[in-house]
């Protein structure tokens, strides 16, 4: 099957669970920033979100492209490094009009995945997880907003959810974009729109976390009070 087999259809699956993981942060995003205008509400999305047979099935989904993701960009790395054997430590010169993010994505990566099982900890652990084992936590699990008030009230904490979604930014407005070039777009007008596209969507959905961490971690007392 190309998919599994060739090098294109290896990028493919990459493309398509990218962006299906874009999909994902950008709704996962929208229902965070809820948090800053009324705790009440937060929760009651994270009560509907709960331990319900949709949102397990629908976090298995993502479970599953997220180690799709992964595992194939792993496997494009090592076959790169392999094509390329001896000549990649040929140059050591960065090469013109290629970007920072291109030549790190494996690493960036590797941040974005360490941060991610460090969000698993404070929040899917002590909620969703701790719903469905009935678990023992220190607030109920349908209670967000005092996780997110207690997690981030640690300014070590805070800074480190910021450089983690500082590498996400980097990660995703080169990866956008590549993705979209990769599943057919051709020219280079249509190509340089999707480019702005990537970056604007991007820097909106990442802005709207960082404003989660910043609103909570600045001014924990207005946080979610309208105040």
């Amino acid at each position: 099957m190309w998919l599994i087999n060739s090098s294109i259809g290896k990028k493919v699956i990459m493309s398509v669970t990218g962006l299906a993981l874009v999909l994902f942060l950008t709704f996962h995003a929208c229902m965070n920033v809820v948090a800053l205008i009324s705790g009440d509400a937060y929760n009651l999305i994270c009560e509907f979100l709960g331990a319900n047979w949709y949102a397990v099935v629908a976090t298995l989904a993502l479970a599953g492209l997220a180690v799709l993701h992964i595992l194939y960009a792993f496997i494009l790395t090592w076959e790169n490094r392999r094509a390329r054997g001896n000549n990649r430590y040929a140059v050591t010169a960065k090469p013109e009009k290629v970007e920072w993010a291109s030549q790190n994505m494996l690493v960036l990566g590797i941040i974005i995945a360490c941060g991610l099982l460090l969000h698993l900890y404070h929040f899917w652990f002590n909620m969703m997880f701790a719903e469905l084992t009935g678990m023992e936590t220190m607030y109920s699990p349908s209670d967000g907003y005092a996780y997110i008030q207690q997690t981030f009230s640690c300014p070590v904490t805070a800074v480190i959810y910021l450089v983690w979604l500082a590498a996400l930014w980097f990660h995703l407005s080169h990866g956008f974009w590549s993705a979209i070039q990769t599943l057919g777009t051709s020219g280079k007008v249509w190509f340089n729109r999707w480019r702005v596209i990537g970056i604007v969507w991007v820097t909106v959905v990442i802005a709207m976390f960082a404003a989660v961490v910043l609103g909570f971690a600045l001014f924990p007392g207005c946080a979610g009070s309208c105040c």
